[in-house]
């Protein structure tokens, strides 16, 4: 019988945590179970057993644990590892990692306690509304109820699969037999399929013969946006099979699927974003990640700072799972792996229906603006294309990667510009709420009537967001029914649906938005697709910029003609003969690919080097500098010129925090462990000082 357990606490400190297990929980506790200890002087946290052994720690006062939550384990072995993988690859804590993978309802910790000697205040019942109590055992939640994410029960009648799975053209039916053969040589498969190519079908097809071998599937998304059309489609076919998991649920619908998923009838299928990867899956077989090539599948705060598509073929080849990677804009890596041989490769390159790529037609407005013949947003060829497609009762859409209604107001006597006093960017007006508004901390303020610095009663605003674009239509197209979607309009999930829902039923003429209408979305009755800004995404200070752009402008581009007609793309730049320009037009992926690939083998950038980021925060800049100058000293002094930096990043303060980056350059075969050693070494030596006691230092390994 064991006598101490090793916990996982959700904090942010390295290793586990040993607690003295009490003779009437020792027989009882398992690895996987929550349990209640102490933690500080006078609080308790909820944790999660790792291991139990015999073994004493030397020279420590172990605690006792106070309370046993679960009779049965809540994480598998398998979650386990893979949460030590990712804490050690991403150069994080496994408590980081646990804090982010449970449902919140289920690692909230009890309030604090005055007196831990009284069993009563043991464990808080306080999160019992909404029927989720820590104390409730795994199968209290066996049979999830109501909204999206319920499916079957646990005591329902399994339902056969039906016999109306999707009818595949030629061309699919060729792609899947294709990805079959090449599933014989790797276990990964690199889809790349133009836009309207019908790849969803191709992987209802995949999945039903996964479910009839028993297996269970992991069908990754980048963006909540895109889980309302493929979920409707999936249950046309899957049914109750089908479970949904993502933020815009509630803790509760959460934590039963994550139950659900342990109990003896879990999902077959699971469609979500990338916190899917931490459902427990007993019997993975297949995962599918769809627009492969996105970047919302990297989390970038806070820690752990996964790939969750990167992390997904790691946990598919623990299990034995095949994954189909799909896109119609391989990221640059993942290409590079297929053309290497590491990944299969199946390309689909003719729309489905044999329905044309759209028209693309590039708008000079640089030479329009020279010859003033546009002053606002919109080329005359674009209001010309918009107005043809609204009298033939088709619908248009409009990209412009920037929210808010300008980027920013000036004072044209002075030059006066508002900036946020907690972090160095310039703040974003939002004519509706009559506010302006930073978009990395959140403070807001009113917009003011006249320049606080001159008085000049002149403020100009310089550029256009997604809200600009709206109002300017409604002056344009008075009559026409507008919609945005970007982040200020779909913050509740209802909303999103709604304005997806709308457009798809043709109640809505234009629809404004910033990369959320680049996704996978189809719709029938666009005939028109209008990029408004195309350069602003090719002037940030990264080496992806490129590759980014492609990918956003072709996928947008693709919403174009998705049915019985070609579609109709303008793009509008200012730098129209840019290469990237011409490959987008052209659609010619691989001609930006092997541009790419001479640039970043020259400089020494992925897939050819990995790169580790190390971002050090201060509210003090002196000390931020002298910081980050010895911490770059010490690793030059170990890597050498694979060191780069200090640096400030393109935003240097963020939240009164002051923001100093080294860049790590590292050949694929170093060996990660002895770096992160050194690393982590280096960290804790540093943090020891006095002098830096109160700054913050983390990693970004891979970062995108």
């Amino acid at each position: 019988m064991p006598h101490f357990a090793d916990v996982i606490l959700p904090v942010p400190l390295q290793g586990l945590f040993t607690y003295s297990l009490p003779p009437d929980l020792a027989e009882r506790a398992r690895a996987g179970s929550r349990v209640v200890v102490p933690f500080g002087t006078k609080k308790t946290q909820t944790g999660l057993i790792a291991r139990l052994h015999d073994r004493a720690p030397e020279g420590i006062d172990v605690k006792s644990i106070l309370e046993l939550v679960d009779e049965e384990p809540v994480v598998i072995p398998s979650q386990l590892s893979l949460w030590q993988w990712i804490a050690d690859y991403y150069l994080c804590s496994i408590g980081e990692v646990f804090k982010a993978a449970l449902p919140g309802k289920m690692k909230n910790s009890p309030r604090p306690t005055p007196d831990l000697s009284r069993p009563q205040q043991r464990i808080s019942a306080s999160v019992a509304q909404d029927g989720l109590t820590f104390s409730q055992p795994v199968d209290s939640f066996a049979t999830p109820q109501g909204g999206e994410a319920s499916g079957l029960m646990a005591t329902d009648t399994v339902q056969p699969l039906s016999s109306h799975l999707p009818h595949l053209s030629p061309a699919q039916q060729t792609a899947l037999d294709s990805i079959h053969s090449e599933w014989n040589q790797h276990a990964v498969c690199l889809l790349h399929g133009v836009t309207s190519s019908g790849k969803t079908e191709i992987y209802i097809h995949l999945i039903a013969e996964a479910i009839r071998r028993g297996e269970q599937v992991l069908y990754l998304l980048p963006e909540i946006v895109l889980t309302s059309q493929l979920t409707e489609r999936l249950q046309a076919v899957f049914g109750q099979r089908l479970g949904v998991y993502h933020s815009k649920f509630t803790d509760v619908q959460r934590a039963k699927v994550w139950l659900r998923q342990l109990s003896s009838a879990p999902y077959d299928i699971i469609v979500g974003v990338r916190s899917s990867i931490f459902l427990p899956f007993r019997n993975l077989g297949l995962v599918i990640v769809d627009e492969e090539h996105e970047v919302n599948f990297k989390q970038q705060d806070p820690a752990p700072r996964y790939n969750a598509r990167n992390v997904a073929i790691l946990m598919a080849s623990r299990a034995k799972a095949r994954v189909l990677l799909g896109t119609a804009t391989p990221s640059l890596d993942s290409y590079y792996n297929a053309r290497l041989g590491k990944y299969g490769l199946v390309r689909l390159a003719e729309r489905y229906g044999q329905v044309q790529l759209p028209e693309v037609e590039i708008v000079d407005m640089k030479e329009l603006r020279r010859k003033r013949l546009v002053s606002g947003p919109f080329s005359p060829r674009l209001l010309e294309q918009m107005r043809q497609a609204l009298d033939a009762h088709e619908q248009v859409i409009l990209f412009q990667n920037r929210r808010g209604y300008a980027p920013h107001i000036e004072c044209h006597v002075c030059g006066w510009v508002p900036r946020c006093p907690h972090c160095d960017v310039s703040l974003t007006m939002h004519s509706r709420s009559g506010r302006m508004t930073c978009h990395y901390c959140g403070f807001t303020t009113e917009i003011p009537a006249r320049c606080p610095n001159c008085e000049n009663p002149e403020l100009r605003q310089h550029g256009f967001g997604t809200e600009r674009i709206e109002e300017d239509i409604h002056n344009v197209f008075p009559s026409a029914r507008v919609a945005r979607m970007d982040l200020d309009t779909t913050r509740t999930r209802a909303a999103y649906e709604q304005i997806i829902h709308d457009f798809a039923a043709g109640e809505t003429d234009i629809l404004v938005g910033t990369q959320m209408v680049t996704k996978g979305l189809d719709f029938e009755q666009v005939s028109v697709v209008g990029i408004l800004s195309a350069d602003t995404m090719l002037n940030q200070p990264d080496f992806r910029a490129y590759e980014r752009s492609f990918q956003m402008m072709s996928q947008v581009a693709g919403r174009a003609g998705r049915r019985q007609r070609q579609g109709h793309v303008l793009l509008q730049t200012m730098e129209a003969q840019l290469p990237l320009i011409r490959h987008v037009v052209a659609g010619d992926y691989d001609a930006m690919y092997q541009e790419q690939m001479t640039e970043r083998r020259q400089f020494a950038y992925p897939p050819f080097f990995r790169l580790i980021f190390v971002y050090m925060k201060h509210r003090r800049a002196d000390t931020v500098e002298h910081l980050a100058t010895e911490f770059t000293r010490r690793l030059q002094g170990l890597f050498g010129q694979r060191v780069l930096g200090p640096d400030e990043p393109p935003v240097a303060r963020v939240q009164s925090l002051f923001i100093r980056r080294a860049m790590l350059k590292l050949e694929p075969a170093l060996p990660l462990g002895k770096v992160r050693e050194v690393l982590l070494q280096t960290k804790t030596e540093l943090l020891a000082d006095k002098a830096y006691s109160s700054a913050q230092i983390y990693f970004d390994v891979d970062p995108l």
